[in-house]
């Protein structure tokens, strides 16, 4: 989770939005990888455990996601990002074509360097930016730094799946919710 940036004024980041998919849109226009954005899409869910924390979120949110239908992470990652928005009142997601909005791309680096994504861009009610997340869930980003680099591309990708699968949304979820936790306690 990264603090605001300001990439852009608030007014352009506005009408991004509103002009941006809504999940439901996006997923019925997804090419690449269908079968599974659909398949963790239909098993997402927010944790039982969490979900009284994610129905407490206060204040009025704008989640806008960079993706691309053909990223492993993003299908992994973004029904859960939905599941979450649908749960947590006055929170709304909508997702972007990376390769459309190079600009909020290159102010979302992963390292300052990479154009990883899914980017998840947490706009609070006057859509200025008040953080972001992405590409991966903490512990997962750091196995995949470390020692998933290490690995041939196929294993990478199986392993990362696993950790998906095992996970269920738990990761994501939490941090997403204490993205917009602390943006709230700074009155963003």
């Amino acid at each position: 989770m990264k603090s605001g940036c300001g990439a852009a004024e608030p007014r352009d980041v506005k009408d991004r939005f509103d002009s941006a998919a809504s999940f439901a849109d996006y997923l019925a226009g997804v090419r690449e990888n269908a079968a599974l954005w659909h398949g963790v899409h239909e098993r997402a869910r927010v944790p039982g455990d969490l979900v009284e924390a994610v129905r407490g979120v206060a204040g009025v949110w704008r989640l806008l996601a960079l993706s691309e239908d053909w990223c492993g992470d993003a299908c992994n990652i973004l029904p859960v990002v939905a599941r979450f928005a649908e749960t947590a009142p006055r929170t709304e997601l909508r997702v972007l074509s990376r390769d459309a909005n190079l600009d909020l791309m290159d102010a979302h680096l992963t390292n300052g360097r990479s154009r990883s994504i899914p980017v998840v861009i947490l706009l609070d009610e006057r859509f200025e930016e008040a953080a972001w997340w992405g590409p991966r869930p903490a512990a997962l980003q750091k196995w995949v730094m470390d020692e998933g680099r290490k690995l041939e591309q196929d294993v990478l990708y199986a392993k990362t799946r696993a950790f998906y699968a095992k996970d269920k949304g738990r990761s994501i979820v939490r941090e997403i919710l204490a993205m917009i936790q602390e943006a709230s306690a700074r009155g963003s």
